[in-house]
């Protein structure tokens, strides 16, 4: 039967931590509440060698969205059991992953102690806390449903890593079926080719054409092929650079919403990642307006972005949110029907968040598609490169066998 190793407090805030065994983790959760604690962590047991880490790595660690996530949703968690705000960061801040997000944890602690909001003291946390999720908190501060809000934020970052861990898991096959396919290519013209190059010196006749090719490509590439590494490093540093400027940004970011298959999954991640950020906002009674403005600085696309901007200024002169956002460059016909039946209907907050399980299907589904044309159509051209170059080598073989003979 596994075993799970699990986090505990009890009501008066004492935290226990030890291991149970047990069938699956509900079975372990519902031990642990039937002995009068409160589950704040359960996970299966790893292997030791797995689990070590060094102090200088373990205090080297940077605050990452996962701790972050992770922090919420044991922060409600132990507001929902009952216990006071800063006798659950105080817990939290004991059992912190790494010094640096304990030493935020007690900052935090420390402000709400002296009066503080939480969100006010998040803020003071410059660049760790986004704006959603401040504006988020302060609605659940002023609507007395702190720890409600908290298992949302928490729901909500989870999903948004799902999304981007799912793309990402996607990406890593042809990224190195690329790799490979260059690396490839590289070796054969650049050194297996020029080694042909003697056999045909001494030939007095006019070698085929694609074997002139293949032969140039080979010499220039063992001759200059640094140059093109160079090339590529400084193409990369300067498509970089220029996505660090907003005009430049812009101008990418519009390219990239062109592109075939590629653009329709960045089109449907910021539908969902709108749909669903303004949802949770509206659902939690930030007004529109607002809910919009902080809308637009999570939407990574600038093309979107910038159109959100001006939907938001249609809003401040009495529009409808449906009505301009039709007039966002590429943003999906679908989308704005369904956004603009919840205005009609009152359900809004419903509307986005079904409009956001809609896109994310549909990006899952898309991704896999253009998967399944991507990598046989690399292999292709893969297979189509090697089986050129050894043909015109063959080519000129043969030539040379058919004047002996």
């Amino acid at each position: 039967m596994p075993v799970f190793q699990y986090k505990a407090a009890s009501i008066d805030g004492e935290v226990f931590n030890g291991t149970l065994s047990g069938s699956s983790r509900e079975q372990v959760v519902a031990q642990l509440q039937s002995l009068g604690q409160i589950p704040i962590q359960v996970h299966e047991s790893v292997q030791p060698e797995r689990k070590r880490r060094s102090p200088m790595l373990r205090r080297s660690r940077r605050i990452t969205e996962q701790h972050i996530s992770n922090a919420t949703r044991e922060l409600a968690t132990l507001l929902r059991a009952g216990l006071p705000l800063d006798r659950a960061l105080t817990i939290l801040a004991s059992m912190a992953e790494g010094e640096r997000m304990k030493q935020l944890l007690e900052e935090v602690r420390e402000q709400v102690k002296g009066g503080d909001t939480l969100a006010d003291a998040m803020q003071a946390q410059e660049g760790v806390f986004s704006r959603f999720y401040l504006n988020l908190l302060r609605a659940g501060e002023a609507g007395g449903a702190l720890e409600v809000v908290l298992e949302r934020l928490a729901e909500h970052m989870e999903q948004s890593r799902e999304v981007r861990d799912t793309l990402l898991s996607a990406l890593i096959y042809p990224a190195i079926l690329i790799f490979v396919a260059v690396v490839s290519i590289f070796i054969l013209l650049g050194y297996v080719v020029p080694q042909f190059t003697e056999l045909f010196e001494g030939v007095d006749q006019v070698l085929p054409l694609p074997t002139r090719i293949t032969i140039a490509t080979g010499e220039f590439l063992q001759s200059y092929g640094w140059v093109v590494v160079l090339l590529a490093a400084a193409a990369a540093w300067l498509m970089r650079y220029q996505l660090s400027q907003p005009q430049g940004r812009y101008q990418w970011h519009a390219r990239f919403l062109k592109l075939p298959l590629a653009g329709s999954i960045i089109i449907k991640i910021e539908v969902t990642r709108f749909a669903r950020t303004l949802g949770m906002l509206l659902h939690n009674g930030v007004p529109l307006l607002k809910a919009l403005s902080i809308v637009k600085d999570t939407v990574d696309n600038r093309v979107i972005s910038d159109g959100l901007e001006r939907v938001a200024n249609s809003l401040k002169e009495g529009q409808s949110l449906a009505a301009p956002l039709s007039e966002v460059a590429h943003f999906p016909a679908f989308a704005v029907h369904m956004i603009r039946v919840g205005e009609e209907s009152g359900r809004l907050e419903e509307i986005l968040q079904q409009v956001a399980q809609v896109y994310e299907r549909e990006t899952q589904t898309t991704i896999k598609r253009a998967l399944s044309l991507l990598e046989p159509v690399l292999i292709l051209v893969l297979g189509v490169v090697i089986a050129g170059v050894i043909i015109s080598i063959l080519m000129a073989i043969l030539g040379i066998n058919e004047l002996v003979f």
